[in-house]
């Protein structure tokens, strides 16, 4: 738990010297956006850690979240994206996204859960980041948003199914493991394919 909160207060800390380097005020700035998904991602990994990996509410808040976060992204990524692996791969998030979240609402609702239908700011601001990034920078920024999120996504997945309380969402947590991590190897596949290109 300390070494989580070391790591949002360095992220916290990122984020404000880049605010004072903010070229213009109103508008938005690569270390500014760099610094927000840093300090998202510090945030994400502390909340699916606690929160969703050890109480029913907070695991189907921070899993369908995830999801339309995901489901975004992915249609971004096969506008925007620049190479045909981004698009291709933001093109499974959507298909892959929208299965894990059909399959988890009658779940949830069965347990008593509401199922959020609007995304939290934290990940409104991811989007607004990816908005703002243009070119191969797009692919980059999807690209480290996408690490970090399937990052935290396993984080929650396996917490829950360690130690959830609801069995129908602990087989789904754990059914949705090997998915995840397999977005997660497809990711830093496609960034190591990138990197030799951006030199």
């Amino acid at each position: 738990m300390t070494r989580a909160l070391l790591i949002c207060a360095a992220a916290a800390s990122a984020l404000a010297v880049a605010a004072c380097n903010r070229q213009e005020p109103a508008g938005q700035t690569k270390p500014v956006n760099a610094a927000q998904d840093a300090v998202g991602s510090a945030v994400g990994q502390m909340s699916a850690s606690t929160l969703g990996a050890n109480t029913t509410e907070g695991f189907v808040s921070n899993a369908a979240i995830s999801d339309m976060y995901e489901i975004q992204a992915g249609q971004m990524a096969q506008q925007t994206g620049r190479s045909a692996d981004v698009k291709a791969f933001g093109k499974m998030m959507v298909a892959d996204h929208t299965a894990m979240s059909n399959e988890m609402k009658p779940l949830a609702q069965a347990a008593g859960q509401t199922v959020p239908a609007t995304l939290d700011e934290r990940r409104k601001g991811m989007l607004d980041n990816l908005t703002a990034a243009s070119g191969a920078d797009f692919d980059r920024v999807y690209l480290a948003q996408q690490e970090a999120a399937h990052e935290e996504a396993l984080t929650l997945m396996r917490g829950y199914a360690d130690g959830g309380d609801n069995a129908e969402l602990k087989a789904l947590a754990q059914k949705a493991i090997p998915k995840i991590q397999a977005h997660l190897d497809r990711v830093n596949q496609i960034q190591a394919a990138a990197a030799p290109a951006a030199k």
